[in-house]
């Protein structure tokens, strides 16, 4: 097998912004009801912490709009993203417009929202929150869990949306 290193070539940030494309990643939908509407952004930058306390991370970019907004929030909703839901991935991502574009949703007591047919929902609390540079790393304490098996989550890998395969028996 044949390798090329292209990161020499090109700009720091868009060498690591290739770099990291290498790891794949769910798709996560941090949501809540604020003001009398849903708000929610897609990351993909979300992981397991602790068991005890139940604790994940996720990170966001210093320049969202919408992350002040969510981490003021009492309740945040966490939704794994499944396969079918490319289209919302995309939606929650854009600077503009409805983030939700039509896609069901409900919303908890707290005011977590949740995506309907995802392959997790979380409902959290912030816990702490910490400088990680152009991003800031939040901690959430998980409140609540509601896993869906047999939902396959939706993946991000080299900056596109990919679906999960079988590797064979192991």
């Amino acid at each position: 097998m044949m390798t090329t290193a292209v990161t020499d070539a090109l700009p720091r940030d868009r060498a690591l912004r290739r770099a990291f494309s290498v790891y794949p990643t769910g798709v996560v939908a941090l949501a809540a009801h604020v003001e009398d509407r849903a708000v929610g952004m897609a990351v993909n930058s979300f992981t397991s912490i602790s068991l005890e306390p139940a604790l994940v991370a996720v990170s966001a970019a210093r320049t969202s709009k919408t992350w002040p907004v969510l981490r003021a929030v009492p309740e945040l909703g966490m939704s794994v993203l499944a396969a079918h839901h490319e289209p919302l991935s995309r939606s929650l991502s854009a600077r503009e417009g409805d983030r939700f574009g039509g896609h069901a949703w409900h919303r908890s007591e707290g005011g977590a929202v949740l995506i309907d047919d995802a392959a997790l929902w979380l409902t959290c609390r912030l816990h702490s929150t910490f400088d990680g540079g152009d991003h800031e790393i939040a901690l959430y304490e998980i409140q609540d869990v509601t896993l869906f098996d047999g939902v396959e989550p939706l993946v991000f890998h080299q900056s596109r949306y990919r679906a999960i395969s079988p590797a064979g028996d192991v």
